[in-house]
């Protein structure tokens, strides 16, 4: 899905959220956990931070920015890259298929 043309409303700062919203939501992508893996998610970048949910094997998840932290060795190779996939929810991208050793989002602020 793109988004080609916006048409703007009243041109105030909530039209360009809004604007802002649906090209994000556009462009983001969902990535396949390794199969076979129940993933803690955590509070931060490493495996000192507390688990915040456990993800179901199968998942999918959303890469909204990426943050180094501890190096993490799973099934997709050795990474101090962490996915943030919700507000304060961060997985080891060496458990993510994202097809790539580097960074696939933008880092986080």
């Amino acid at each position: 899905m793109s988004v080609e043309r916006v048409e703007e409303i009243d041109g105030g700062a909530e039209s360009d959220a809004v604007t802002t919203a649906a090209a994000t939501a556009a462009t983001l992508r969902y990535y396949s956990v390794a199969p076979g893996v129940r993933l803690n998610v955590r509070s931060g970048p490493s495996t000192s931070y507390r688990v915040v949910r456990v993800l179901a094997e199968g998942a999918k998840v959303p890469i909204w920015c990426q943050t180094p932290g501890q190096n993490i060795t799973g099934p997709y190779g050795t990474s101090n890259i962490w996915d943030n996939i919700d507000d304060g929810q961060y997985v080891s991208d060496a458990y993510v298929n994202t097809g790539s050793d580097g960074y696939v989002a933008s880092h986080c602020a």
